[in-house]
């Protein structure tokens, strides 16, 4: 008979009956309908939490009931002990703990989710009964799950399994999730420190069983899992290694049988990487001659090629040498054992084959060697001197093992490795030269030394039979340190600069890291240029090749950027070459960008009379192509081309600046000042001539955010650039964005307007154009905002960032009669509603930089009177769960500031608001709301108390102070 469905519209009213629950059970399993399932679902959530749940549980785990309403049963169970034990009358555990004992062993055979789920809710009760209650847990578990006396716990012998085996792993498991539940359950700190010391007492009994069942021949390889699996979660709960480390020496037994190796491996792991071993010195030493004796499994196995095998005995070595280092390093008469252990690891870190296609283990071992190097360095220096004398030979060894290790597989191979591989393996080359930047602090300038002597005898020495991966592995190691150590006083620098034009780059991946070296020797050239001359022509060969496009491009800005006032006599061949290279469009257009960054740095250091003619034979080309496109019928093609030529005008004007004299003084002070007198900077001639084609194109274009976007990139990376030099240009660009804006709304002009009020609202001779500019935007706005804003995050962000701007550097706009603040702070209250963090950070800035002017303006202390109240009703219904806790932050923010600035008002719009019930959540009591009031009102200055006060009334509104989300 098929079982009867539970109405769809009131599930809650239905009977708490076994026959009801099967039904909600059956329909959640196997009705196809999901509005359904999700009825049944929530039925079923809201069945577990009742009172009755104690009762039907047991009824759903009689044997001839199906798997899925057994796990529902004993899902039951555990939820109702470990989230409503108290419910439990005291006189009812003992007979509920030999009930659930009674199930386990009656379920021992299986199913195998019933047999856990009653384990874990057997675990949840001894969390709550020890050790008051129930002082000898494990023992007694041991006790009844002996075969031979079925009947000790209560249960009938016919009902309970016979089989001695099946006990035995209901045993191991019931003992394994014991301190997996300690670990998931909530406790409290006094409360968990008393568990884990009950629990660690109950070790004495656990260990020797687990050593019997672990050595016995008569034990099968599930039982001896089990046993390997249990140990692995006693582990976690820090049972001294000095009383478990002969149970762990049994475990390296377990090695050498397939079926048992990756759970030993898990198993010892967990067990020596405990940080607490380190109090078990001889522990430790006792099991080291076990980890070292696996180094001929170790060799056998990768010589087969046994990734597992190698990876699992090389977690081991790792998990010893990494954890205890310092330890063992001190073990003074012991020193020939760990240098043996760095060595087995060291061979790891060298284990044949190519990273991550037919070896996956060498990358576990890099972490070591930072932990030993920073070990060695910690000691006083007379033991570090010995120390140096024994590892330093082992860290060349190493620098030789990770370039080897870094080598590119044929070009053959490596095209047929998948775009995942190649990913690993670019990351995995990361880190071996994140790893040689490390070492380079233990071996010093000795390490460069060898590198380059290498290299010289690859390439100067015709009896060498280099192949390209020599070359490219030991440049490699000079970028890696190169990258990011200071080495322009290295001496070997002068003679490697020399050697590098020497190199064949027909190879892409060689060519790739000469060019990425070059990048990274940049300083080291501008304190030597006359070295210039014999590199800069490898990076422009680089340049018209496609396939070393970022390294060369990115090589190039970086000389153009560091060595720019020692590139004049060059500056024709790179203008030359890079405007090739644009012509044919052998670069990507983000390489494009950065190409255009360097010319600007080339183009800056140049005599300025010089500036104008290069720029203009440089780029008249794309403007005359961005004029074309302009007068074309909009299309998808055309759309692109503009926005990439803007996108190359913003990208050159960006580095332009003719301000800047010297390294020392990029954003000279010169620069910073109004200029004395009109200058003709290049860019903004440049910007004039261009000034009608861009009119052209945004009359065509105006309904399209990205090329719009584009346009204002132009001038704003300009005016970030040119400072006052942009004067010039102010009055027709505040006219054109006054028109595009109010044409079609953008939030890109609004922030290009920021940064005009940022530099030019000090200016009386600009103020008068940007003014009317912002009440054009303003208006726009407001009529955007009285519309419904809800679909332009945008907008209402770069608004309210634009009002916060001008407030901060000129708040008497707003005494004019054509910029009302009322509707402006409403929009401020409207932006706070939003769920986008950037906009709600953007409007709490806006009313951060408003009230503090309240006092000395007139206009926004009266906006305060009246709105005050609105917009403090507002952030405590945000705060209170109308916008996500995530942004609870940025509010705290605005309250601290009313909090400064208006104190009395604020106390008065928190009495007046706090006690409207129910606002701002049903959840908080008068009472904590009137606590809240207080400790926020007491606090004017701490920024992070003030957080914290919103936060955890923010946790209580929402029902989640203490529930273990707070966290989160």
């Amino acid at each position: 008979m098929e079982p009867p469905t539970i109405p769809g519209d009131s599930p809650v009213e239905l009977e708490l009956t076994v026959e009801n629950v099967e039904s909600a059970l059956y329909q959640l399993y196997f009705d196809p309908d999901m509005e359904h399932k999700n009825v049944a679902q929530k039925w079923l959530t809201q069945a577990q939490v009742s009172a009755q749940a104690w009762q039907f549980c047991w009824a759903l785990l009689s044997s001839d009931k199906l798997p899925e309403v057994q796990f529902y049963g004993a899902s039951t169970l555990h939820a109702k002990i470990s989230r409503h034990w108290s419910d439990l009358p005291t006189d009812q555990h003992e007979s509920l703990r030999l009930q659930l004992l009674s199930q386990i062993l009656r379920f021992s055979s299986g199913p195998k989710m019933v047999r856990t789920r009653l384990c874990v809710a057997l675990a949840s009760m001894a969390l709550n009964l020890i050790p008051q209650a129930w002082s000898h847990p494990v023992a007694d578990m041991v006790t009844a799950f002996q075969p031979q006396k079925p009947d000790s716990d209560g249960a009938s012998s016919a009902e309970i399994s016979q089989d001695p085996h099946a006990h035995c792993l209901a045993l191991l498991e019931l003992l394994t999730v014991l301190p997996e539940e300690f670990h998931s359950s909530r406790l409290t700190q006094a409360r968990r420190a008393q568990l884990r010391e009950a629990l660690a007492g109950e070790w004495a009994v656990m260990c020797p069983m687990l050593r019997q069942l672990l050595q016995s021949q008569d034990s099968s390889n599930p039982v001896k899992e089990k046993v390997l699996r249990c140990l692995s979660s006693w582990v976690g709960l820090d049972v001294p290694l000095g009383e478990t480390h002969e149970l762990v020496q049994d475990c390296f037994t377990a090695l050498s049988n397939p079926e048992l190796f990756d759970m030993a491996v898990e198993t010892i792991v967990s067990a020596i990487s405990q940080p607490d071993c380190q109090r078990y010195t001889d522990a430790l030493l006792n099991l080291m001659p076990l980890v070292l004796g696996l180094h001929d499994q170790l060799k056998k196995a990768a010589q087969d090629g046994d990734m597992e095998t190698s990876h699992g005995i090389c977690r081991i070595a790792v998990g010893m040498g990494e954890t205890h280092s310092r330890v063992l390093l001190e073990q003074v008469n012991h020193w020939q054992e760990y240098l043996a252990l760095v060595n087995m690891i060291l061979f790891c870190t060298g284990i044949p084959g190519h990273y991550p296609v037919s070896e996956t283990t060498s990358s576990l071992t890099l972490t070591f060697w930072y932990t030993l190097q920073d070990d060695i360095l910690s000691f006083e220096e007379e033991k570090q001197t010995v120390y140096l004398q024994v590892y330093r030979p082992v860290y060349f060894q190493l620098v030789d093992v990770l370039l080897h290790k870094s080598h590119y597989p044929s070009q053959e191979e490596y095209d047929s490795w998948s775009s995942d591989d190649k990913e690993q393996f670019r990351v995995y080359r990361v880190d071996i030269s994140d790893t040689l930047m490390y070492v380079y602090e233990m071996l010093g300038a000795d390490l460069l030394s060898n590198l380059y002597d290498r290299l010289g005898r690859q390439l100067m020495d015709p009896q060498q039979s280099a192949v390209w991966q020599d070359t490219e592995a030991l440049l490699f190691g000079f970028q890696s340190i190169a990258e990011t150590i200071d080495v322009n006083y290295s001496d070997v620098i002068p003679g490697l600069i020399g050697l590098i034009p020497r190199i064949n780059i027909s190879n892409v991946m060689l060519a790739d890291t000469v060019m990425y070296t070059i990048g990274s020797l940049a300083e080291w050239l501008a304190d030597h240029p006359v070295m210039l001359g014999g590199i800069l022509p490898m990076v422009l060969q680089g340049l018209v090749k496609p396939e070393l496009s970022v390294s060369s491009v990115s090589t190039l800005k970086r000389i153009c950027r560091e060595c720019r006032h020692d590139l004049v006599p060059y500056a024709q061949d790179i203008l030359t070459v890079s405007q090739d290279v644009l012509v044919k469009e052998i670069h990507k257009s983000s390489q494009c960008m950065w190409l255009m960054q360097a010319l600007g740095f080339l183009l800056s250091a140049l005599p300025v009379d010089e500036i104008l003619g290069r720029l203009h034979s440089f780029i008249s080309p794309h403007i005359q192509q961005l004029d074309t496109l302009a007068q074309q019928e909009p299309n998808p093609t055309n759309k692109q081309s503009i926005i990439h030529i803007l996108g190359m005008l913003s990208s050159i004007f960006t580095t332009l600046d003719i301000n800047r004299q010297s390294d020392g003084l990029e954003g000279a002070a010169s620069s910073r000042l109004p200029p004395s007198q009109p200058t003709h900077n290049p860019v903004v001639v440049v910007l004039e001539q261009v000034f009608a084609i861009i009119q052209t194109i945004l009359s065509k274009w105006l309904d399209d955010s990205e090329v719009v976007e584009a346009v204002c990139g132009v001038f704003d990376k300009s005016v970030r650039t040119l400072l006052h030099d942009f004067g010039s240009m102010v009055a027709q660009l505040s006219e054109m964005l006054g028109q595009i804006y109010s044409a079609f709304p953008q939030a890109s002009a609004l922030d290009l307007t920021r940064q005009m009020v940022h530099i030019f609202a000090g200016e009386e001779h600009h103020i008068a154009y940007i003014k009317s500019l912002i009440q054009v935007l303003t208006a726009t706005t407001l009529t955007i905002f009285q519309q419904g804003p809800r679909d332009h995050p945008d907008i209402a962000e770069s608004f309210m960032h634009l009002h916060a701007q001008i407030l901060k550097r000129k708040p008497d706009l707003y005494l004019s009669d054509q910029l009302d603040i009322n509707p402006l702070f409403y929009c401020g209250i409207l932006s706070l509603k939003f769920p986008e963090t950037p906009t709600v950070k953007a409007a709490s800035l806006f009313f951060t930089e408003l009230l503090p002017r309240c006092k000395d303006m007139s206009s926004l202390g009266e906006v305060l009177q009246s709105d005050g109240k609105l917009l403090t009703e507002t952030i405590l219904q945000a705060v209170g769960g109308g916008s996500p806790r995530n942004l609870t932050e940025h509010f705290s923010e605005v309250l601290l500031s009313l909090n400064r600035h208006c104190p009395a008002l604020l106390s008065q719009w928190l009495k007046e608001t706090l006690q409207t019930p129910g606002f701002p959540s049903a959840q908080v009591s008068p009472e904590q709301k009137r606590s809240f009031s207080q400790q926020l009102l007491r606090e004017q200055t701490n920024k992070r108390r003030i957080k914290d006060i919103v936060k955890d009334f923010s946790l209580l509104c929402r029902g989640l102070q203490g529930s273990g989300y707070s966290d989160y």
